[in-house]
């Protein structure tokens, strides 16, 4: 059996597949198979792959059912005894799956194992996440000792960066299938919960931020956005899942208002403690619609001037 089954859901990326398969099959971790479900895709992503022969593919053309319910499927048919996730506009390094395979046999019985990752925005414009929260030393790795404390600014867990045990699928379970965004929050939200988290700040896998058609790039109105009520008693005594949550909230809050969708604004901030978040989110929260939408379009330009606002 496989130690690692890399996950690959696809979905009209036909500019992408190939690299993004090219970066697994340059690994120098080899011990791997890769399941790629081809979710209903209306471009020629599926004439790419389906003539692709290689003994560590296994190719399965679905009807389209999202993102969550292909990564599902793959998971059911999935070898190895950890699940590694990339998506068909991302890569990794070349080191990926070994840094991944160091952390499994460096920190056993983690739930969750995650590598630093890079914003690929283009036009050589790449943001690198920092996390204040865990030691200075840059080639840090270790037990996350507060998943969601570290994960204010910029996530721990990131789906193409992390791996997890086939076993805690039994008890965690799949995907939720009822969000079309926010759904890979959740799971490792519930994996955080009940498992330890190690993480390694070296940097190896890469968010292909300009690639087209991207789910976050879609219309926030088009979209299902993850809810919290599942973890509203975890909240009450875990001080940095409320805060983390009440971050999050803010900002699918100020995404919906963008949009004018003031009944969706309405159902997040409800449930926000207003200690929790941060003076520009709550600037944000307090400024009329139009003026939202300006400052969203200059941090779009100043991401084209490769400058990131974090507006």
């Amino acid at each position: 059996m496989p130690f690692f089954s890399v996950i690959i859901p696809l979905y009209n990326k036909e500019a992408h597949i190939l690299d993004t398969l090219k970066s697994v099959y340059d690994q120098s971790f080899t011990d791997y198979e890769i399941i790629i479900v081809n979710d209903g895709s209306t471009d020629n992503s599926w004439e790419k792959i389906k003539d692709f022969e290689n003994s560590k593919l296994k190719i399965f053309n679905n009807e389209n059912q999202g993102v969550s319910q292909a990564r599902n499927f793959a998971m059911k048919q999935a070898k190895g005894d950890y699940l590694a996730f990339l998506d068909a506009d991302d890569f990794w390094k070349n080191s990926h799956l070994q840094d991944l395979f160091d952390l499994t046999q460096n920190y056993p019985n983690c739930g969750l194992y995650c590598t630093n990752y890079i914003f690929d925005y283009g036009n050589n414009f790449r943001i690198s996440p920092k996390f204040p929260n865990l030691p200075a030393d840059h080639n840090w790795s270790g037990i996350v000792s507060d998943f969601f404390l570290a994960s204010l600014k910029f996530r721990i867990a990131t789906t193409i960066s992390v791996a997890i045990p086939k076993e805690v699928i039994r008890t965690i379970g799949l995907f939720d299938t009822n969000f079309t965004s926010g759904q890979d929050t959740d799971y490792w939200t519930r994996i955080a919960l009940q498992y330890p988290v190690s993480f390694v700040k070296k940097r190896s896998a890469i968010i292909n931020v300009s690639a087209d058609n991207r789910i976050s790039n879609t219309h926030a109105s088009k979209r299902r956005f993850m809810t919290f009520e599942k973890f509203s008693e975890e909240e009450k005594k875990n001080i940095s899942l409320k805060k983390f949550n009440d971050m999050h909230r803010a900002e699918l809050a100020i995404k919906h208002k963008i949009v004018g969708d003031t009944k969706i604004v309405d159902f997040y901030k409800s449930d926000i403690d207003y200690g929790n978040i941060n003076w520009k989110k709550k600037l944000l929260l307090k400024l009329p619609t139009s003026i939202l939408i300006l400052l969203w379009k200059f941090k779009q330009w100043l991401k084209t001037k490769k400058i990131d606002s974090y507006i």
